[in-house]
């Protein structure tokens, strides 16, 4: 009994299985399938167009508003009152769905879901502060997988209960909100962190990670570990009097930190390879994120749920599945990315084009739902491959950092995306155009890897050649 209370308590396997069960619960979201069909349905009463033209780009202007902020609040307050604050915004989102009516509460909850996913870093965050770097590969895949495991089964529950229960899209959301109460209830049982990877590192005259830190490195990275079987309450310990001695005051500390942190920024994007894969990265999340926010929208419109049969779980389920199966893929494949990488990026993104302008000159929703598997897939292969790519040849704070930078670009290129094309102060495009204009954004990104894949091939023959012709010294 000792030996079993000693491993429950160690200081990885608690809070893993913990933060598990709290991302388990808080994907767990049958409803979010289904949500354009409930909002344009009885229990909302509200036109596809305000859905589409006046509350969904709510939630991508508070994403914004909240993204930078939250980022940095979340390290400085070392994760869990984030984790907390997600719980909350959780709750308040579909409280509003259930009870609340009319267009500026809907827009309301828009901004709390804005709230949810700007407070999603402190997800994957939280455990790297709490366990040891030998954990670091193990429990990012438990974290990982488990989101994937109930995305998947979310999507399959609420199209059960839909199509042989006939469960109605209010009861499936009440289902979402029982979910997200208990992953809020399981952030209470979080042990609090007592370091972070910028504002609160371990040890109080560490500086930031410098550029010749790398991944490769991380078993060696002690910086970031905590000390192994250690009983978990020493995770809620503080410094000792000595240590908060020697802190520097909070404001010249938050300077510092600030300063370091835009220094190391410079450092990263000073690296062509980095920055060639952060610019795929920022535009295609652009996109992508711009496609899953209004391809509910498409489907009612080539199939309206108030007199079609709605397959969204289904599809969201398949889509879930093999976005997860080729990125799984991508570590099997033995391919030289620094060589073939840009190509890659460019054919992908291609075929990313090819599947949504599928979705714009075929009518059919079964050519819709294909198109949109087939769109999902090929970008979640090449994040995957993007996320290695950066990540291989950087510390991990290095990494949350450009990750974090990369993701708020993204943003920023949405943003533009919704105000001018989606915005009714903007065009105010109908969803079928807007599907155009989004099949020709990621036929522009591939036209930019590809010419660039093209130039680089070129300038590699003509070097070979001019190598090969050299005269042979005696």
């Amino acid at each position: 009994m000792d030996c079993w209370k000693g491993a429950i308590c160690s200081s990885w396997i608690y809070p893993t299985l913990i933060i598990c069960v709290n991302g388990f619960f808080s994907t767990m979201r049958p409803s979010e399938s289904f949500l354009t069909p409930y909002l344009t349905g009885p229990d909302k009463n509200l036109t596809v167009e305000q859905v589409t033209n006046q509350i969904f780009p709510v939630w991508t202007y508070s994403y914004l508003a909240l993204l930078v902020p939250v980022f940095l609040i979340t390290d400085y307050v070392r994760y869990k009152p984030i984790l907390l604050l997600q719980g909350i915004s959780f709750i308040t989102t579909w409280l509003l769905l259930l009870f609340a009516h009319g267009l500026v509460a809907m827009q309301v909850m828009e901004f709390f879901y804005g709230m949810v996913t700007a407070t999603e870093v402190a997800y994957y965050a939280y455990i790297y502060s709490v366990v040891s770097t030998d954990h670091y590969q193990r429990v990012t895949s438990y974290c990982r997988s488990i989101t994937l495991v109930a995305a998947t089964l979310a999507a399959v529950l609420g199209q059960l209960l839909v199509s042989l229960a006939d469960v109605s899209y209010f009861h499936l959301n009440a289902i979402t909100l029982a979910s997200v109460s208990l992953a809020f209830v399981c952030s209470f049982l979080l042990p609090m962190p007592q370091k972070s990877m910028f504002f609160h590192r371990k040890g109080s005259s560490e500086t930031l990670p410098q550029p010749d830190r790398v991944v490769a490195g991380l078993s060696s990275n002690t910086s970031l570990s905590c000390q192994e079987d250690k009983d978990c309450a020493a995770a809620d310990t503080g410094p000792n009097p000595a240590q908060q001695a020697q802190q520097p005051e909070p404001q010249h500390h938050v300077l510092r930190v600030l300063v370091q942190l835009g220094k190391d920024l410079k450092d990263c994007y000073s690296s062509r390879k980095l920055l060639y894969w952060s610019l795929w990265w920022a535009l295609a999340t652009a996109g992508f994120n711009q496609v899953v926010n209004y391809i509910q929208v498409l489907w009612d419109f080539r199939a309206p749920s108030h007199s079609s049969a709605v397959y969204n779980g289904a599809v969201e389920a398949v889509a879930t599945f093999l976005g997860s199966a080729t990125s799984m893929a991508v570590g099997y494949v033995k391919v030289n990315w620094d060589l073939t990488g840009e190509l890659a990026l460019g054919i992908f993104s291609a075929m990313d084009a090819g599947s949504l302008f599928l979705m714009y000159f075929i009518d059919n929703i079964w050519a819709c739902y294909a198109g949109y598997l087939a769109f999902k897939a090929c970008y979640m292969l090449l994040i995957t491959i993007a996320t290695f790519q950066i990540a291989v040849n950087l510390s991990m704070e290095r990494y949350a950092l450009m990750f974090g930078f990369n993701n708020f670009i993204a943003l920023v290129i949405q943003t533009i995306l919704t105000i001018v094309v989606v915005d009714p102060n903007g065009l105010g495009l109908g969803i079928s155009t807007q599907f155009l204009i989004y099949s020709s954004y990621f036929t522009f990104i591939a036209g930019i890897f590809l010419i660039r894949s093209i130039y680089t091939i070129i300038s590699m023959k003509c070097r070979n050649t001019s190598m090969a012709g050299e005269p042979t010294g005696h």
